[in-house]
């Protein structure tokens, strides 16, 4: 059976392909204009899956990043902290001693001494007390504003503050304080207090150097622990990086158009949009009936 083909259902036929084709070359000139293969999703459903995972994939690593960030001012203030708290034990020790030579000094010069090491506590407290963007670093996720009590024992109640550098690893940021000075009676602070008092009444404070060197040992392990979790956590801040890069990459293959290979699409399309133009006009002739109406 032969199908009838009448001028209105070629022209119906010529619209539609003319239709199609302008359509068609919209999309390309928005896509060479956004630079982005996908305006909505029904564009590529599967491709727009693909964007929303590397997406939620970068939005985590911006903030694995964030936290290796903050990781790093908090080892930084700990490890410089811990330095300077070496260099007042090292003049501890030194006055100490001076101190010991009790033939040698006047009960001015201890005196002295005393008053110094008095002001060497009060800078020991301070650098206990020590905070980074408002917490604390040696009293772990206290909120007491302070990490040494008037008792010389530390509000951290065991806690720590741990930063994540990925999906699957953790790195502590904080220090113990009752570790690094000691707690109560057997803190440095209180150290310092009896050192004052046996120059005051005439005790010798040799034996005391015993336990400075204590302290010391202590601050030094503690920086130790502190430099090892610098490390790590710079190591963390290498794969971040490159993690950032390879997500990106991701991204621009799912959702950006390659230019060189857009403007070669869009001349073609224009190309055949022209052409489509033109034999239709040639093709769809006035007849005779055209004339008539």
């Amino acid at each position: 059976m032969l199908t009838r083909v009448t001028s209105q259902t070629r022209m119906l036929n010529a619209q539609h392909n003319l239709q199609s084709s302008a359509a068609q070359l919209a999309r390309l000139q928005d896509q060479s204009t956004t630079l982005k293969k996908i305006a909505v999703p029904s564009d590529d459903p599967s491709g727009t899956a693909d964007s929303m995972r590397v997406r939620a994939a970068q939005s985590a690593n911006a903030q694995y990043g964030r936290n290796i960030d903050d990781a790093t001012g908090w080892l930084d203030t700990v490890d410089s902290t811990l330095s300077a708290t070496t260099d007042i034990l090292r003049r501890v020790r030194d006055l100490t001693v001076q101190g010991a030579s009790d033939g040698s000094l006047s009960a001015t010069a201890k005196e002295a001494i005393a008053k110094e090491l008095e002001g060497l506590k009060s800078d020991l407290m301070a650098k206990a007390n020590t905070s980074y963007l408002g917490r604390t670093v040696f009293a772990g996720n206290s909120d007491a504003g302070v990490a040494v009590n008037p008792n010389y024992t530390f509000t951290g109640t065991g806690s720590t503050v741990q930063r994540q550098m990925d999906g699957t690893s953790s790195v502590r940021v904080d220090s113990d304080g009752a570790a690094v000075f000691g707690s109560g009676a057997t803190s440095v602070f209180a150290l310092l207090d009896t050192i004052v008092s046996d120059l005051r009444t005439g005790v010798n404070v040799g034996p005391q150097l015993a336990n400075i060197d204590s302290a010391m040992t202590a601050v030094s392990t503690e920086q130790s622990s502190v430099g090892a979790r610098q490390l790590q956590v710079e190591r963390a801040k290498g794969l971040n990086v490159a993690a950032t890069g390879t997500l990106e990459a991701k991204r621009a293959d799912v959702e950006d158009v390659d230019i060189a290979e857009m403007v070669l699409q869009l001349k073609q399309q224009e190309v055949t949009y022209q052409s489509a133009l033109a034999v239709t006009s040639r093709t769809l002739q006035p007849t005779l009936m055209d004339f008539l109406r």
